[in-house]
C-alpha cells in the first residue's frame, strides 16, 4: 500500500506540474483563439511567431541579453566561488553569506533596488541597456557561484599548490588545473544564469529601455490588449522554450552520466 500511495502521490505531483504545460502546447497546434475549444489543428500559431518581426525582434533580443549577461555572470560567479573556496575561513564566510543575500532576496526589491542606484544615483542612461545587463548579472551570477562551489569540494584543494610547485603561473594553474575540474558546475551555472534571464520580469521592468521588451515583459504586455493572433503565437513561444529546456536537461544529464562513468573507470 505505501509504494501504491507513493507512486499515485508522484504521478499526481507530475501531472499538476506538466498537465498544463501540456495543454498549452495542445492549443498552441490549433486555429483556437481562446483556451476552452478546440477547432482544428493547424501550424498557423508557428507560423505567426516565426514570420511577425516584432517577434521575431522580441525573441533575438531576448536570447542576445540572456547570452551576453549570463556570459559576465558566469565569469564573475565562477571566480568569486574560486577566490571564496581558496580563501580564509571568515572571507569565505563572507562571501558565502554575501552571495547567499541575492539568492534569497526577492527580485522586485533587487530590480527596483538597481533601478535607483544605477539610474537614479549614478544617472546611467536607461536607454544604453547597461542598467538592464548589470540587472540580469547581478540576478544570476549569485546562482553560477552556487553551481560551481560543489564542484570546488568535491576537488582536491592541493592540485592548485602543486601545480605552482612545478612552475606554473597563478593564472596557467587555475586555467590549465582548476577549470577543467569544474567544467561541468561552470556549465550549469551558465545554464541557470540564461534561464534566470529568460525568466525575469521586476528587473528587466525596472532597468529596460522603453523600446526594448524581453518575453516576460512583452507577454504581461500582451494579456493586455494586443491582437488574437500575437497572442495565440506566444502559446507556441512558451511551447518551444519547453521543449529546448526539456532537451538542454536531456543532454546535460547524458553529460553527466558519462563524466560519472569515465570516473568509475579512472
Amino acid at each position: 500500500m505505501k509504494k501504491i500511495f507513493a507512486a499515485a502521490w508522484l504521478v499526481a505531483a507530475l501531472l499538476f506540474i506538466y498537465l498544463p504545460i501540456m495543454l498549452l502546447a495542445l492549443y498552441s497546434f490549433t486555429t483556437s483563439p481562446q483556451l476552452g475549444t478546440i477547432r482544428e489543428f493547424s501550424f498557423h500559431n508557428y507560423v505567426t511567431l516565426f514570420t511577425t518581426p516584432e517577434l521575431r525582434k522580441m525573441i533575438i533580443g531576448t536570447f542576445t541579453l540572456a547570452v551576453v549577461s549570463a556570459l559576465i555572470a558566469t565569469v564573475l560567479g565562477a571566480s568569486g566561488a574560486i577566490g571564496a573556496f581558496y580563501s580564509g575561513k571568515l572571507s569565505k564566510a563572507a562571501i558565502h553569506g554575501m552571495n547567499h543575500i541575492p539568492v534569497i532576496n526577492a527580485d522586485v526589491v533587487t530590480g527596483f533596488s538597481i533601478c535607483i542606484f544605477l539610474i537614479v544615483v549614478l544617472n546611467l542612461n536607461k536607454e544604453t541597456y547597461i542598467p538592464l545587463v548589470i540587472g540580469h548579472v547581478v540576478l544570476s551570477a549569485p546562482f553560477v557561484y552556487l553551481s560551481v562551489v560543489p564542484k570546488l569540494k568535491q576537488m582536491d584543494e592541493s592540485i592548485y599548490e602543486a601545480a605552482l610547485d612545478m612552475g606554473a603561473t597563478p593564472l596557467r594553474a587555475i586555467v590549465k588545473v582548476i577549470l577543467p575540474q569544474i567544467l561541468s558546475g561552470i556549465f550549469s551555472g551558465f545554464m541557470i544564469a540564461v534561464t534566470l534571464s529568460l525568466d525575469d520580469y521586476f528587473v528587466a521592468t525596472y532597468t529596460k529601455p522603453a523600446t526594448f521588451d524581453t518575453i516576460s515583459t512583452y507577454v504581461v504586455n500582451a494579456t493586455k490588449g494586443a491582437q488574437t493572433n500575437i497572442k495565440t503565437a506566444l502559446w507556441a513561444l512558451s511551447t518551444v522554450i519547453f521543449i529546448v529546456v526539456v532537451l538542454v536537461v536531456v543532454i546535460m544529464n547524458l553529460m553527466g552520466g558519462k563524466e560519472k562513468d569515465r570516473y568509475e573507470e579512472i
